[in-house]
């Protein structure tokens, strides 16, 4: 019986955790939204790789409950419901309060120059509001603060958590326009300060605070009786 992984073994889970990120990130800047088909045969033309890793991706990112298969149609993206999604928040606003207290790495002169430019990025969006634009620049703030984070475990979860969170949030983006923007110009200008002093425990709770606003905004756009 072979217990280590071959090269082989290597690439095709390479290439499936590569489709699985693309597909996601395609879900949440909403270029699939609910109700969107996932084609395998299109998407494995598209890629250039057989249909089993394309499989095996969509498989992983119907346990996040972004996808479904329905009968005589195929896989179709979903939305979360209102439960799953405050069930996602409250997770979120536990998991950033960890992340300056487990194994956090140190920050860097690079981590600083990219807090800045984001920061120039989010002013000047927030002047001229593009709704992809935004879905960009908070990805890219994502990615920086996952990047800090050391807790192997912490991370996967704190990933799994911003994909589950995500469409619902910048579906809310498109809809205040401005308000956001200026929010997270707030957020930045709030991060990057914490960056300065290489304080990644209040880079944590600077994330918990402005997760509980989106969550709140969520919840009046979308969750709320009177949601418009």
């Amino acid at each position: 019986m072979r217990l280590t992984p071959t090269a082989s073994d290597t690439a095709s889970k390479s290439t499936v955790d590569f489709l699985q990120t693309e597909i996601l990130r395609r879900i949440c800047f909403l270029d699939y939204q609910p109700g969107y088909q996932l084609k395998e045969a299109e998407l494995a033309r598209e890629f250039g790789v057989s249909r089993t890793p394309v499989r095996d991706a969509i498989s992983r990112i119907n346990h996040l409950g972004l996808v479904e298969t329905r009968n005589g149609v195929g896989t179709v993206v979903v939305a979360l419901t209102a439960a799953q999604v405050r069930h996602v928040y409250d997770m979120r606003l536990q998991l950033a309060t960890l992340i300056g207290s487990l194994s956090p790495r140190v920050v860097t002169q690079a981590d600083r120059e990219a807090g800045q430019l984001l920061l120039q990025q989010a002013q000047a969006l927030s002047c001229d509001f593009d709704p992809r634009r935004y879905i960009e620049i908070n990805h890219h703030l994502h990615e920086l603060i996952a990047d800090l984070i050391g807790n192997s475990t912490l991370l996967s979860f704190w990933w799994q958590t911003y994909y589950q969170a995500a469409s619902t949030w910048y579906l809310v983006s498109n809809q205040l326009g401005s308000e956001v923007a200026q929010a997270l110009v707030a957020e930045l200008e709030e991060i990057n300060t914490a960056l300065k002093h290489g304080d990644v425990a209040a880079i944590g709770f600077i994330q918990r605070t402005h997760i509980g606003y989106g969550y709140q905004r969520i919840e009046n756009q979308l969750l709320s009786p009177n949601a418009k």
